[in-house]
């Protein structure tokens, strides 16, 4: 059974092709920018369509082309609602407050136990 096993190169592992006599197309190396400074450098073929805004790949946010301003979109910008906004939706300032001395009254007592970090 030895006789018969493939020897030499992993099946499908690895290419025979090799780049002798192709010619690849000619690349344009495009820069973008992230809101937090993350550049990202991607080449492209000259006759792509240069998309202006490209996602980083450090932090997942939209980075735009470098050198131009941000893309201006048709929708006004939404300001993200926090969890405190979310919370003044459904609970009154006094409500909170006698909340708060509950919770900090059973912290003090041992009824619940913070941990330390």
């Amino acid at each position: 059974m030895a006789d018969r096993a493939l020897r030499g190169m992993t099946i499908g592992a690895k290419s025979m092709e090799s780049e002798e006599g192709v010619e690849f197309a000619e690349r344009q190396m495009i820069t973008y920018e992230c809101p937090l400074a993350h550049v990202v450098v991607i080449p492209m073929a000259l006759e792509a369509e240069i998309p202006q805004t490209w996602e980083c790949p450090e932090c997942g946010q939209v980075a735009a082309l470098r050198g131009e301003d941000e893309p201006e979109s048709d929708e006004p910008k939404k300001t993200p609602r926090t969890h405190w906004d979310m919370l003044l939706e459904r609970r009154e300032m006094d409500d909170l407050k006698i909340l708060l001395d509950e919770r900090l009254e059973m912290l003090r007592s041992g009824e619940i136990y913070r941990e330390r970090f």
